[in-house]
């Protein structure tokens, strides 16, 4: 609910702050003291448009503040909007428009756009009043405030609406496929007859290039190798060589320890050129290759880059794609049987969602029958006695239908006898199409909606048992939910559980609005004087006061 207002340089208003409790609140004051103006100032801080000719004469901007209990879908709101408020605090809304005209929006010190004010707007307050174009004459919203008051959940209806679009939708996608690979059927079956012939493997590339890389190294060096080895193991090689000087020495070896000396060192070169003879072996049979085996292997390398090349994807994704494209073709041969079991999928799934949604328009009757009844008998006693109420529950076009099931609802009167029924804002005007919304209220009760109602001059029109039926219907309202009423009646204004003034005072140059609270003994004179007018009687004082008995 609302629970503070602060209002600054708003048109006559230069500094005023307001605290609101529960119930009925009941806001007074002369024609002209500026009633219209608080309307205004709250319009604005719940995203109405802000223009520069609400800024007060003289002040460079007009600031408005109100301060709610968080409402019920608020953090789900912020959140989908990147805010956030602590739990536990209160919702703080604040709107400044400068005197040129630019205007700025704030939720809890973080800055908001006007349009989610007004999202805020519809979970927090509800405005009624000579223009009002939202609320209970929005019939967008008809349908769910008579599933409120009927406590009739749509969720069944919802599921089986999802299940149904979504099967309609996979029936779309595939035929959108099948039609797609008809057309690219000999293009499937030729790409897929190719690379089932190429059979390329994953990593295949790399190994086929890892090996002829090696096998072209071994052509670079293998005569290096053959020169090598002949330097070593030639017939006029190191060898051959060192074994004749070995046996040479061997001979003159006891002739001089050098000698023998040099015998071991020969020897010793004998045996490392052995280990080398070896190695140069080994490497000659590893680095030995076939040169057929290398042109196989460039001729398979350039056939799976050229066909990686031309399918747009790299050598070693070939095998993948070749099985996506074999299952599209398996796809295509297959999709008439698919297509067969989708179409009894959403053949099923639409008639569960006809079965639910029928179930929903039968409950949505029984409830508008109540309704319409609750309804009519609030009429009689606010002057609306010719009048008659229905609750139309009517089909909608397949193409309408929704998760929230398959009818239009719409609230409808007709002010006097023989009179076609119409949309409510159609028909019904000033004070009567306040009174016709007390009585709505009144029968939806129980509904919830906004956590703050505002009626503007409900009472417009309406005098004496009209004026008191008014009053006990508002304060049986404010019993669930936070009610403020700008009131011209004395009857109204005795229901108020706390009652504001409104007042315009000037000191010659400048003129200022004014609110305060009122003390019970101010209460009566504000009421003798709403009874009486500009002179309060005894007998209007009287009268004032067994009306705040009474109430």
């Amino acid at each position: 609910m609302l629970t503070a207002l602060s209002i600054r340089d708003v048109v006559l208003i230069e500094a005023l702050e307001l605290e609101f409790g529960a119930g009925l609140g009941v806001l007074t004051g002369e024609t002209g003291a500026g009633k219209s103006i608080l309307l205004d100032a709250l319009g604005l801080a719940l995203g109405r448009r802000g223009e520069s000719g609400l800024v007060r004469a003289g002040a460079t901007q007009a600031v408005v503040t109100a301060t709610f209990d968080p409402p019920p879908g608020l953090a789900e709101l912020l959140a989908d909007n990147g805010l956030e408020i602590e739990p536990g605090e209160p919702l703080i809304v604040r709107r400044i428009v400068k005197a040129d005209g630019g205007s700025r929006a704030f939720i809890n010190d973080q800055p908001a756009s006007a349009a989610l004010l007004r999202e805020i707007g519809a979970l927090t307050v509800e405005i009624h009043g000579q223009h009002d174009d939202r609320g209970l004459l929005a019939a967008a919203g008809h349908r769910a405030l008579l599933d409120a008051y009927a406590r009739s959940g749509t969720r069944a209806v919802a599921t089986a609406y999802a299940a149904w679009r979504g099967a309609e939708q996979a029936l779309a996608a595939a035929h959108d496929t099948l039609a797609s690979a008809q057309r690219d059927r000999e293009w499937l079956e030729h790409a897929v007859a190719e690379l089932d012939a190429l059979a390329p493997e994953p990593g295949e590339e790399e190994a086929l290039a890892d090996r002829r890389r090696s096998m072209q190294r071994a052509e670079k060096i293998a005569s290096d190798l053959d020169s090598v080895t002949d330097h070593i193991d030639g017939s006029d090689g190191a060898m051959t060589h060192l074994r004749q000087a070995g046996r040479v020495l061997e001979r003159i070896a006891e002739d001089h320890p050098a000698l023998a000396e040099a015998l071991a060192a020969v020897d010793r070169a004998v045996i490392e050129g052995a280990v080398a003879q070896d190695r140069l072996r080994e490497a000659s049979a590893a680095l030995m290759h076939d040169p057929r085996q290398l042109e196989e292997d460039e001729a398979r390398l350039f056939e799976l880059r050229g066909m990686a090349r031309k399918h747009r994807v790299q050598p070693d994704d070939l095998a993948a794609l070749a099985g996506e494209l074999r299952q599209r073709l398996d796809r295509l041969q297959a999709g008439e049987e698919g297509l067969a079991a989708l179409e009894t999928t959403v053949a099923r799934t639409r008639a569960a969602y006809e079965e639910a949604a029928a179930v929903l328009t039968e409950t949505r009757r029984a409830a508008a029958t109540r309704l319409d009844a609750a309804v009519a008998g609030e009429l009689a006693p606010l002057k609306l006695d010719a009048a008659r109420f229905r609750t139309v529950v009517a089909p909608l076009e397949e193409r309408e239908w929704s998760a929230a099931g398959r009818d239009r609802v719409e609230f409808e009167i007709a002010t006097n006898p023989g009179a076609p029924f119409a949309p409510l804002a159609k028909i019904a005007s000033g004070g009567e199409l306040s009174r016709f919304i007390l009585a709505l209220k009144v029968a939806l009760a129980e509904e919830g909606g906004a956590s703050t109602m505002i009626f503007d001059e409900i009472d417009r029109g309406g005098g004496g048992a009209v004026a008191s039926a008014i009053g006990e219907r508002l304060a049986r309202l404010a019993e669930a939910t936070q009610l403020l009423v700008v009131t011209h009646s004395p009857q109204v204004a005795a229901r108020g559980a706390t009652h504001l003034l409104i007042a315009k005072a000037s000191d010659g140059t400048v003129t200022r609005t004014g609110v305060r609270p009122l003390a019970p003994a101010e209460r009566r004179e504000e009421i003798a004087r709403m009874l009486s007018g500009a002179t309060v009687t005894d007998e209007a004082r009287a009268q004032a006061a067994r009306l705040l008995e009474t109430a």
